[in-house]
């Protein structure tokens, strides 16, 4: 039974990777050099929400530091 099972994921995974292969977008100014048009240098991709996501990542990092330095002052009393 685990041999099915391990051929299904393989197989799986084979079938699903033909999306990894999908065409590139065009070009945002038709070829033209960055910058030289209406798109910005860097295209059109927003910084916010990844700085969003980086603090809330760090924040739920300290605050488990934290937790587990107060949680192992209190094991140790």
């Amino acid at each position: 039974m685990k041999k099915i099972a391990k051929l299904l994921v393989i197989g799986m995974l084979v079938m699903t990777s033909a999306a990894v292969f999908a065409q590139n977008p065009p070009d945002p100014n038709g070829g033209a050099d960055p910058g030289s048009g209406n798109t910005p240098v860097g295209g059109r991709a927003t910084v916010s929400g990844g700085i969003v996501l980086l603090l809330a990542l760090g924040a739920g990092y300290g605050g488990k530091k934290v937790y587990d330095l107060n949680k192992k002052k209190s094991a140790d009393l």
